[in-house]
């Protein structure tokens, strides 16, 4: 199968995420700037999902770039990655309305998490489809950065019943660590 139809169903997608994020976003009933103030929450969450769904857009983007063809398994790995990105608008909500919360910031951690997880899966499906010896693979090499990722996650998920601000920092700092794109896919000729 030509990838033409995973890459445009990906981008509606995660667009539709992006817009159903966006609308937690109420307009606050007030004309000062204190009318704001409560909505700061729900706006640091909105800003953390949005950063955190295009970092997965970009690498997506930049994966399906060496990506020469797609099978039945590639098919059903990016439609579990994108079930767990279509959770992010309720946990960004969950979160953003309680206010960090213990419980709240544990249930954003495992949606990464499972976000983290299911583009290794993803990545695995691909390999499988092109095989070891592909250029695909050549230009995959090792994932320190998605490994490291995945184990900050598995660890903001206790941490946040015990501090889960921290638990929001190391979650936070995660994004941060992707804000430059994963590099690995840019180097091969296209």
């Amino acid at each position: 199968m030509q990838k033409g139809r995973i890459e445009a169903f990906s981008d509606g997608v995660l667009a539709i995420i992006i817009t159903i994020m966006v609308l937690e976003l109420k307009v606050p009933h007030g004309h000062d700037i204190e009318a704001l103030w409560p909505l700061l929450p729900i706006f640091f969450s909105y800003v953390l999902s949005f950063v955190n769904v295009g970092i997965y857009w970009n690498n997506h983007h930049h994966m399906f770039q060496a990506v020469k063809h797609v099978g039945g398994w590639v098919l059903w790995a990016n439609l579990h990655l994108l079930f767990w990105l279509s959770l992010m608008p309720f946990a960004t909500g969950f979160m953003g309305e309680n206010g960090f919360t213990a419980p709240t910031v544990a249930i954003y951690a495992f949606d990464l998490l499972m976000c983290s997880i299911s583009y290794a899966l993803l990545v695995k499906a691909l390999m499988a489809e092109h095989g070891a010896e592909s250029d695909f693979a050549r230009a995959l090499g090792s994932d320190r950065k998605g490994n490291i990722s995945t184990l900050i996650y598995a660890l903001a998920i206790p941490l946040a019943f015990v501090q889960p601000l921290l638990a929001l920092a190391l979650l936070a700092l995660v994004a941060a660590i992707w804000i430059v794109p994963d590099r690995r896919f840019s180097r091969m000729p296209h």
